[in-house]
């Protein structure tokens, strides 16, 4: 798992900005992620503020990376926001610049996100800065090649009483994963996510730790099929079920 303070606050961080909508409040976020061309060195998040007081926020870019199965962020120095302090009048729009400072070509697809703060106004220049709502932009660099994809393999593993999906995605490109169940043998269905389930990011593996009824399925069901969305494709795959020895 993620090790040291930072990355977990990094993980917290990001776990919060995923449980809030891109729009929400008065607030509205277009377009809610975010591609990049091989050769583009710019683009733009348009926020809308539909309410009759203005709104004040804070923006800040974050390489966004996986290890040990689970998200990471660290403060990018390569893409910045501009502004990454604003106000946004009552029913205005505001367009934040993101501009890629090395804009070469990149042989493997590049991530990160963009983390939106709503703050109260009296906060808006202080130092400790109190969050009042929190919105996550996903921003992918795409790889020259426009033929890339994501190479995917599937396994359940069961560690300390838990079982975890796993995803190692050894392509060139992101797999953002949907609507997720698995079946076995017999009939048996376990949902594993009726909505977004997560993304494995590319040359990454991402695990995600299911519910403990997961557990009436799976335990002894060796070989499962799953059936999921990834990257708004459906996608049938064979998924084995075994035990980590420590």
């Amino acid at each position: 798992m993620i090790q040291g303070p930072r990355t977990r606050l990094a993980a917290l961080l990001l776990a919060l900005s995923l449980a809030a909508p891109a729009g929400a409040a008065n607030l509205q976020i277009s377009p809610v992620s975010i591609s990049f061309r091989a050769a583009q060195t710019a683009a733009g998040i348009t926020l809308q503020n539909l309410g009759e007081q203005p709104l004040h926020g804070q923006v800040r870019v974050f390489s966004w990376d996986q290890k040990d199965g689970e998200d990471v962020l660290t403060p990018a120095t390569d893409v910045v926001a501009s502004p990454p302090i604003m106000e946004v009048g009552p029913n205005s729009t505001q367009t934040v610049r993101l501009v890629r400072r090395n804009g070469g070509a990149v042989a493997r697809e590049q991530t990160y996100r963009i983390l939106i703060d709503e703050i109260p106004r009296e906060e808006a220049a202080a130092s400790g800065v109190a969050i009042r709502l929190q919105y996550s932009v996903p921003v992918f660099v795409q790889p020259l090649d426009d033929k890339a994809a994501p190479r995917l393999a599937w396994s359940l593993q069961q560690k300390d009483g838990a079982w975890f999906l796993h995803l190692k995605n050894d392509g060139n490109l992101h797999a953002q994963v949907g609507a997720t169940v698995l079946r076995t043998a017999a009939g048996k269905e376990f949902q594993v996510s009726k909505g977004l389930l997560g993304y494995a990011l590319a040359g990454r593996e991402r695990a995600w730790r299911l519910a403990p009824e997961a557990g009436a399925v799976l335990q002894g069901a060796g070989q499962l099929a799953l059936r999921t969305m990834v990257n708004a494709q459906a996608l049938d795959a064979s998924v084995s079920a075994a035990a980590v020895q420590d």
